[in-house]
């Protein structure tokens, strides 16, 4: 059961071409937001889209292969668990950001 206690599963199209970091040190960090998005009926019979954004980072390997294959648009799944932080504006406004830490990626489509 630990393997369940914070786990994400995610399938999305990239919303931007990813954001590379490359660290001191030599370690590789991707960024990027995909999209999500469900149909239902409402209550008046009519189609509605939900479509919902979500952070991802990817570090090391991953990394790289997001550097290396991913671009906006394609539609990956994605695996990892659920991170919180924040951090503080120029101005002093102190900001929180949800992330998703991908642990395993799966390209598909073409």
């Amino acid at each position: 059961m630990n393997a369940l206690r914070n786990k994400v599963q995610l399938i999305g199209n990239l919303g931007n071409d990813p954001e590379i970091v490359n660290l001191d040190g030599g370690a590789k960090l991707a960024k990027f937001s995909i999209a999500t998005t469900e149909s239902y009926k409402n209550a008046n019979g009519e189609k509605v889209e939900d479509t919902q954004w979500h952070n991802i980072v990817a570090w090391g390997k991953t990394a790289e292969i997001v550097e290396n294959y991913l671009t906006k648009g394609k539609q990956v799944a994605v695996e990892g668990k659920l991170t919180h932080r924040s951090y503080e504006t120029k101005e002093g406004e102190k900001r929180y950001i949800t992330e998703v830490r991908c642990n395993e990626l799966l390209m598909l489509g073409k």
